[in-house]
């Protein structure tokens, strides 16, 4: 879903608001966090933490590699 939105001027700093169906459909109340990435094709705005993405990445990689210790220690 393509939405234009408006940048306006709030306080110091620069800001938005996002359509009611996009915050409704990524189940975004106020008060809740987002995280603006900037990638090459510009800005990503998303719910999802990518520090946590990247860590349970990193998990999924050590508990393949290490599954017959874990499974050991887990007994």
């Amino acid at each position: 879903m393509i939405k234009e939105i408006t940048i306006r001027p709030y306080g110091g700093s620069l800001g938005t608001t996002l359509p009611k169906t996009m915050t409704d459909r990524l189940n975004l109340s106020a008060g809740d966090k987002a995280y603006a990435i900037e990638t090459e094709y510009g800005i990503l705005l998303t719910p999802y933490d990518p520090e946590f993405l990247r860590v349970m990445e990193a998990e999924a990689r050590i508990s393949k590699k290490y599954q017959n210790a874990l499974r050991e220690l887990a007994t």
